[in-house]
């Protein structure tokens, strides 16, 4: 069944290891944007806050193993690597040492549940160029055929919800029917080409969760912009929100719905400083896990790519040619 393919990739943005990767990493995170470097100072203290060590890497790692096991569960002898944009490993050196190994078509899984050009488009191109590398190098070519869409998988939001609701458990019972779900994604210029089907996507995915989970009461905000403060993101900016917001709710659960692991932009931007704008205001806030390895998680994983083989189990997918 595994037939015409010969792993599965996981593709995700990557986190420095230490304090001496923290400003190598950043410098490829904003490579040909216009970010201010005040801005970069800012966010280069995030890490620092954090000794330099985003936690993704290790939970992509761990993702990537509870797909393997699953899909070898399932009879599919299917070896998972990770290549990431930004960091070690790096897609280029991850797509070699598949080359090496033999693998020539790999099933692609981008750590991105909402379309847009930063996330699923920019991902692809990343793929596209360390492809390019091998070829440059004399490398045999791997060839990837990505997963479909799975925003409003059922298994997705089953996970979020979960957690959500562990979350919302930690609140004093008093508070918990009174509680406003706040789902935050990562913001995008107004302007970036998708970005309104991103904002559906991500509302269309937090819809699914609070209905899920029976509330009500809930919001979509954005967190983590990087540009020009006179660029239009979209918003409203999940910090705003909450001061605004502070007097007219008893509490606030934050979601971090676009984002599958808890790395430095969620750590930092919600646990640090979204809850230091509810602390100021008194306002009780809890922050739910994003799916991280939750084994819903990996299970839509596995059910993703075992539908990609079962796809193409009568042939290998043709290279789109442009």
């Amino acid at each position: 069944m595994t037939a015409p393919f010969d792993a599965a990739l996981i593709v995700a943005f990557g986190g420095p290891q230490g304090m001496a990767d923290v400003r190598p990493f950043l410098a490829n995170v904003v490579r040909g944007r216009r970010v201010p470097p005040e801005r970069l100072d800012e966010v280069a203290g995030h890490y620092v806050r954090f000794e330099g060590v985003s936690p993704l890497t290790a939970i992509t790692m761990a993702q990537a193993r509870g797909l393997e096991d699953r899909l070898n569960a399932r009879g599919l002898r299917l070896p998972v690597f990770v290549g990431m944009r930004n960091w070690h490993p790096y897609l280029a050196d991850t797509l070699a040492g598949m080359a090496a190994r033999g693998i020539r078509r790999a099933i692609g899984f981008v750590m991105a549940p909402h379309r847009s050009f930063s996330s699923c488009t920019q991902y692809r191109q990343n793929v596209v160029d360390a492809r390019c590398v091998l070829a440059s190098r004399g490398l045999p070519d791997v060839q990837v055929t990505y997963v479909g869409d799975w925003h409003s998988h059922p298994k997705f939001i089953e996970a979020n919800r979960d957690h959500l609701l562990a979350a919302v458990a930690r609140l004093p019972e008093r508070l918990r029917g009174r509680t406003r779900v706040v789902f935050t994604a990562h913001s995008l210029p107004a302007s970036m080409p998708g970005a309104d089907l991103y904002r559906a996507q991500v509302t269309e995915s937090a819809r699914h969760v609070a209905g899920a989970a029976g509330l009500s009461d809930w919001a979509v905000a954005f967190q983590s912009r990087s540009g020009r403060p006179e660029d239009p993101w979209l918003g409203p900016d999940v910090c705003d929100y909450l001061r605004a917001t502070a007097g007219q709710v008893a509490a606030v659960a934050l979601v971090p719905i676009g984002f599958v692991a808890d790395h430095i932009e969620v750590l930092y931007d919600l646990d640090c400083e979204a809850a230091e704008v509810c602390h100021d205001a008194g306002l009780p806030m809890v922050r739910a896990q994003a799916v991280n390895d939750n084994p819903l998680f990996l299970d839509m994983a596995a059910d993703l790519v075992a539908a990609v083989c079962r796809q193409y189990r009568s042939g290998r997918p043709l290279p789109i040619v442009r």
